[in-house]
């Protein structure tokens, strides 16, 4: 039987509306609309712009409808990802308080610098297993109780990006889990929100709301008419895209190490217990929730928002530059992971003073600093894999690269290089595959994505020092 399951999937830059037609012979994906999610600045300070965000999500929910109605079916159910720790504010009505901020406003900074008084990083990394990462909700709503303490006042609801969206489409207020662990609330080991953390941090508990897990249902569609929509619920997914995109690799063993690759690159393993060691919290990994309680142990490195940010400023298309920096070498590099390329601004440029800073040739074309930003990409890959191993006592013998990063195959074929290893690249849709299929019942879900979509693979060239 064919079943038409809705995806909506929303990253950092863009976000689009997925048809998924499902049936024993695999996993169909049509996109049926796609559209910018671009920040939006008022004086200092950046914002997400909700309001263009959620009238894109209905348009596209109605071609989604219009897609099932060609096919002489309904939608049957909806999925909701996207990026992790951002949140809005809903008051007792049911309205948005307030815009929600973007993860790289710098009052964050100011958020960080309190919560570290009461708590130590070393002791939340305790209570939370997360790495520090100043953007992490608990400095968010920090810094918002010290800067606007009366949308505080007036909110009924805290909501993570994909349940605010759910929110709006259902009425229904719920928490999905592997999204809220990211927030720094969760208990690592309970995965209940962390009552006594929460009371010392001064957040109101009563607006966290009931945690929900991949598989249920929040609510039935409402507002909508469209014949392909009646009786389409909106079920909870991994929310989180990283969540989404680790359950769409095909194969993931002890052996095996996950990359989700796109602005943000997320490496890492997927475990059965967190690992709360000195050496795993030194080394900055995370320990996230996954589809049935899985531990998401990763590392958050910078991505693809190095080359994004500089094609900005170029004003390229990253088909010209990669063709480019195929030609180059240089061993200039830059650490990936510096605040100073955290902020939207002259990528390029930054990049030039980083690698005058360490001594090195600066490299100068838009060829030459793509090779700099893919080959110090591939540099902090290969150390991150040699982090999991030491610390998880694992021996990683290949890497599972899927979403958009994984079309750079320029970057791919360093990262085996750079790492020693055998490389397995795609699904390139990772996160909007891994959202349909947590709508499913299908039991061996890997197993049935490898079956469909199969990935590329790449093996070391050379020996790496």
């Amino acid at each position: 039987m064919t079943e038409i399951l809705g995806a909506i999937d929303i990253g950092a830059s863009s976000g689009r509306v997925i048809a998924g037609v499902l049936s024993d012979s695999g996993l169909e994906l049509h996109e049926v609309t796609r559209f910018p999610n671009d920040p939006v600045t008022k004086g200092n300070q950046l914002y997400w712009d909700f309001d263009a965000l959620m009238t894109a999500i209905r348009e596209g929910l109605g071609k989604l409808g219009d897609f099932a109605v060609a096919r002489g079916t309904t939608v049957n159910s909806i999925g909701i990802d996207t990026w992790a720790v951002d949140y809005g504010l809903v008051d007792a009505d049911g309205n948005l308080v307030a815009t929600p901020r973007h993860y790289r406003d710098e009052r964050n900074l100011l958020g960080v610098n309190v919560v570290h008084e009461m708590i130590s990083q070393a002791q939340l990394y305790k209570e939370n297993g997360l790495q520090f990462q100043p953007f992490n909700t608990l400095y968010q709503l920090t810094a918002e109780q010290l800067q606007n303490p009366e949308f505080l006042a007036k909110a009924s609801s805290i909501l993570l990006m994909p349940d605010l969206i759910s929110f709006f489409l259902t009425g229904v207020r719920r928490a999905e889990v592997t999204n809220a662990s990211t927030t720094g609330l969760l208990g690592v080991s309970s995965h209940d929100w962390n009552i006594p953390l929460c009371e010392k941090l001064g957040i109101e508990t009563s607006l966290l709301p009931e945690l929900i897990a991949p598989g249920e249902i929040y609510g039935a569609l409402i507002g909508f008419e469209h014949d392909g929509l009646r009786g389409t619920v909106v079920k909870a997914v991994a929310s989180h895209d990283t969540a989404s995109a680790v359950l769409a690799v095909p194969k993931l063993d002890e052996h095996g190490a996950f990359l989700s690759s796109g602005t943000w690159s997320l490496i890492g393993a997927e475990l059965v217990t967190p690992v709360l060691s000195d050496a795993s919290a030194q080394a900055n990994f995370t320990n996230e929730l996954g589809v049935n309680n899985t531990i998401r142990f990763l590392k958050n490195l910078s991505g693809l928002w190095l080359l994004q940010e500089s094609l900005r400023t170029w004003g390229l298309n990253v088909d010209d530059v990669l063709e480019g920096a195929k030609y180059e070498s240089t061993d200039a590099r830059i650490d990936v992971n510096d605040p100073e390329f955290a902020a939207p601004g002259d990528m390029p440029a930054r990049i030039q003073v980083h690698v005058n800073r360490r001594g090195e040739k600066v490299p100068q074309t838009p060829a030459q600093i793509t090779r700099c930003i893919l080959e110090s990409l591939a540099d902090a890959y290969a150390a991150a894999i040699q982090e999991l191993q030491h610390i998880t006592g694992r021996n990683i013998n290949q890497l599972n690269i899927v979403g958009g990063g994984s079309q750079n195959e320029l970057l791919n074929q360093l990262a085996a290089d750079r790492c020693g290893i055998p490389v397995l690249a795609g699904p390139v849709e990772a996160t909007a595959i891994g959202n349909l299929m947590a709508q499913t019942g299908i039991a061996n879900k890997r197993e049935f994505i490898a079956k469909t979509f199969q990935p590329k693979l790449f093996r070391p060239t050379k020996n790496e020092e």
